[in-house]
């Protein structure tokens, strides 16, 4: 009877480290996922500036030999 309940706690130790290698991995996967979020709006962002830019465009003088 004694080995049964070393081998449930053994099993219960083994869950419990898993469950807590789970819960780390998932953490870390939470971390990255705020850091991409954090890139693609920089990255939209900076294409909104473009855009502005682009639209606000000033025509240039054209300069050279002109017939």
């Amino acid at each position: 009877m004694s080995i049964k309940i070393i081998e449930v706690f053994v099993s219960l130790r083994d869950f419990v480290s898993d469950n807590l290698n789970l819960k780390l991995e998932v953490e870390m996967i939470k971390k990255k996922l705020i850091n991409h979020d954090k890139n693609i709006e920089l990255v939209f962002s900076y294409l909104d500036e473009m855009m502005e830019k682009q639209d606000n465009k000033v025509e240039r003088i054209k300069i050279g030999y002109k017939k």
